[in-house]
């Protein structure tokens, strides 16, 4: 496969009016299943879903909640609306949804942690609905903040509103990740480099990867049809992390807070449309 010449192809299609070629051109230069009409209607309603069950979660968000009784408001909500919850047994993990409290930067296992007063926990769903997933997630606050907490879950969704901004045609992911790392950074914070964005929609992880680092101008072009998640991962202090014995969940070296918030997004003919919207 020649995939300059290919590249130099994908230059002279327009998107709008050429969907079928770039389908294709885009499948074999990056193995990216871009999405149809239909298919992004049944990830809509799995976003729904995610958002509906984010949302409930909260609800139960207080001091003395454990994070099994989160996974078990997830269970009972997913089961409830005749969908599947990715994360269970997904490469081994054990759990239903991810719940990543304070220093834990992601992939955190539930378990009889109890949450305190001041804490912070992200919640992380990724419902299968009709066979179709959504992915999404949320940082909330336990009880009262504490200034570095207000600061981390305030940089972090800045970093993902800001970063869903930048979604258009002819626009890069380097872009994406550029608006994410220069806000993060501007704010004295850092940004996670080993875990990153990704397709999603058919599967659960799809490319491309999506970093939530970068420079302005580099990366794949995007195109109507794709849909991805932006997911930045955002530290108080250094971006260095290790994965703990359990061998899922990931810890800043420094113990420094992480927040995280995530939405699945779709790149439309003129902008951006996200599956899973939330203020």
């Amino acid at each position: 496969m020649n995939y300059k010449k290919l590249k130099r192809k994908l230059r002279r299609i327009n998107p709008s009016r050429d969907f079928k070629k770039i389908k294709d051109q885009y499948a074999t230069l990056y193995k990216i299943r871009l999405k149809e009409k239909e298919d992004i209607i049944c990830i809509k309603r799995a976003g729904s879903l995610a958002v509906d069950i984010l949302n409930q979660v909260e609800e139960h968000i207080r001091p003395g909640t454990t994070t099994n009784e989160i996974n078990a408001i997830v269970e009972e909500l997913t089961r409830k609306n005749k969908a599947r919850s990715a994360p269970l047994n997904y490469r081994g993990f054990p759990k239903s949804v991810c719940t990543s409290v304070n220093n834990v930067i992601c992939h955190g296992i539930p378990n009889d942690t109890v949450l305190k007063d001041g804490d912070i926990v992200n919640v992380d769903v990724t419902p299968i609905l009709d066979g179709y997933f959504a992915d999404a997630s949320k940082t909330f606050f336990v009880g009262s903040p504490g200034r570095d907490a207000h600061k981390i879950v305030s940089v972090a969704r800045e970093c993902l509103r800001l970063g869903i901004l930048v979604v258009k045609p002819g626009n890069r992911t380097g872009d994406i990740g550029y608006a994410i790392q220069k806000n993060a950074e501007g704010q004295g914070c850092s940004v996670v480099r080993e875990y990153v964005g990704h397709g999603v929609g058919f599967e659960f992880h799809e490319p491309p990867q999506v970093p939530h680092f970068g420079q302005k101008g580099q990366g794949i072009p995007l195109v109507p049809g794709m849909v991805f998640t932006i997911e930045p991962m955002i530290n108080l202090g250094k971006h260095s992390l290790h994965v703990l014995s359990d061998n899922w969940t990931a810890v800043t070296d420094d113990g420094s807070l992480s927040a995280q918030f995530e939405q699945t997004v779709l790149v439309t003919d003129e902008s951006f449309e996200t599956l899973t919207p939330f203020d």
